[in-house]
């Protein structure tokens, strides 16, 4: 499933009827039949449909999905909320048909004709404003808007709440607060950014027959989802041995957190490690061993209980994680740059770790092998000096900018979490839930990615998989017999069986 800009989406719109041949009135056609599909799981014939439509594309959409709910029998009033000069293209093709079919359509006048519209109707669906809204909407749709939030109406948007900025780029003051949006064939970028998220309410990709192989060419970013994770996870050989499934190091954790490297352990080894070795303070080996028995130890030269600056050999491991539990000591922050600065295998930088980098990012850069960040929104915004608002309003391209520049996979961590490429490729991940915003979640997921990338599968794939998986096993256990309250990361991790088991059987 493809996450598309307002722009990205007018171009291929424009490839779709200029160069590919498709008429734009079927493609209308198309979509207002799939959204009636949609629609029709919310009322029935008794159900009072208010439908409110205005110009350009969206509006149009709204014509079609009238006239098929009212060939169908269905009680529908729609009103027209901008003047007929305003609804131009193929919107008057389906305006036109809709007439002939019997439908009257009704001109809004005023705003307390409006509300007594509203008053009898049990549905209202949005197709008011679409994907070219920027900034703040003007009278009357305000007032209009105004007067749908307000109502008990349940509400539906096409292709995204009118009001709602695609690209998530402007501020608002009166937006559509759906309890239900169908998207186009694809998702819009602002589903996904907290500031617009909600407004949404559930929400769900309607495809109409653009072509795949345009949107494919044009839009670098997507979902990932359960096929992804069933295309591309790999089952074991029956004749692998441990060897076979990566050698990977921990490094982290202090006498007084010693928690941390224990969940990022234990959640390694329950993905799949092959051989697992925790580097960590002497005094700590104790209490994270009788946890992890499965695990060697290295013992790391320390001071009044944290790591110092020292060198640590990796040679013969596939992959490592650092950061989890180490304290921001500068000695700490010396030994993580070290680390990073001369290993020459894949490295995961998390928790603590993220922090020893805030004025070294250029050895990133400097660095010939992989490496994964993995923070979560106030981590990246100390890494790019900035504001933690600077970075969730504008997710995916500050990530992306930063990705490119350092040459990193960049995990941000959230709601849904986005996964950046060196390249710019981006992926949404769409798992999880509440129960997951506790501590330890961050950590269990850098132990899930520490497994998955020395499988044999591709290091975005394994990303993606392990963010995937690590929210499946969440929402498993809330599905069952957990709520988003009592849910810790110990009990992710041991779900993660029952998750791994859905997709390799």
């Amino acid at each position: 499933m493809y996450i598309v800009s307002a722009s990205e989406m007018y171009e291929i719109d424009r490839i779709a009827t200029e160069d590919k041949g498709l008429d734009g009135r079927i493609l209308m056609e198309n979509a207002g039949q799939a959204l009636t599909e949609k629609i029709k799981q919310h009322i029935n014939k008794r159900t009072k449909v208010l439908i409110l439509v205005g110009s350009g594309n969206n509006g149009g959409d709204g014509y079609v999905i009238a006239r098929s709910l009212y060939n169908q029998c269905y009680q529908v009033r729609i009103a027209q909320v901008v003047s007929n000069e305003k609804i131009v293209g193929d919107a008057v093709y389906h305006k036109r048909v809709l007439e002939r079919f019997g439908l009257q359509v009704e001109q809004f006048k005023s705003i307390s004709e409006f509300k007594t519209m509203i008053e009898t109707a049990d549905i209202i669906v949005d197709a008011m404003l679409g994907l070219g809204v920027k900034g703040s909407v003007r009278s009357p749709i305000k007032e209009i808007i105004a007067s749908v939030n307000a109502s008990n109406c349940i509400t539906i948007s096409v292709d995204l709440p009118s009001g709602v900025p695609a690209d998530g780029i402007g501020d608002v003051e009166e937006v559509v607060c759906a309890d239900y949006t169908y998207m186009i064939e694809a998702s819009k970028l602002s589903v996904f950014l907290p500031k617009y998220a909600s407004y949404y309410g559930e929400w769900d990709v309607v495809p109409i027959g653009l072509p795949i192989e345009t949107i494919s060419k044009q839009v670098k970013r997507g979902i990932w989802q359960a096929e992804n994770v069933q295309a591309s996870l790999p089952k074991r050989s029956a004749f692998s041995h441990k060897g076979t499934h990566g050698r990977g190091m921990i490094v982290g954790g202090s006498v007084g957190m010693p928690g941390s490297i224990t969940m990022t352990a234990k959640a390694a080894l329950r993905s799949g490690v092959g051989l697992l070795t925790i580097a960590t303070v002497e005094q700590a080996i104790s209490t994270i061993a009788a946890r992890c028995p499965e695990a060697t130890f290295l013992s790391l030269v320390n001071q009044n209980g944290g790591i110092i600056d020292q060198t640590v050999n990796l040679s013969g491991y596939d992959a490592c994680v650092i950061g989890m539990g180490m304290g921001r000591t500068e000695e700490a922050r010396l030994f993580t740059n070290r680390l990073l600065g001369q290993a020459d295998i894949p490295i995961i930088v998390d928790a603590d770790g993220l922090n020893h980098l805030t004025d070294s990012l250029k050895i990133l850069s400097d660095r010939k092998a992989p490496t994964i960040l993995t923070p979560h929104p106030g981590e990246m915004a100390s890494l790019m000096k900035s504001s933690i608002t600077d970075v969730t309003n504008h997710a995916f391209d500050v990530t992306k900018e930063f990705a490119q520049t350092y040459q990193v996979y960049l995990v941000l961590k959230g709601t849904y979490t986005l996964v950046t490429t060196p390249t710019g490729k981006q992926w949404v991940n769409v798992t999880g839930n509440a129960g997951l915003a506790k501590g330890g979640s961050g950590d269990t997921l850098a132990g899930i990615i520490l497994a998955m990338i020395m499988q044999q599968q591709s290091l975005e794939s394994a990303i993606m998989n392990s963010c995937f998986i690590h929210g499946k096993a969440a929402d498993t256990l809330v599905n069952f017999n957990h709520s988003t309250y009592d849910l810790l990361a110990t009990d992710v991790i041991e779900a993660l069986p029952s998750v791994f088991r859905t997709f390799l059987d």
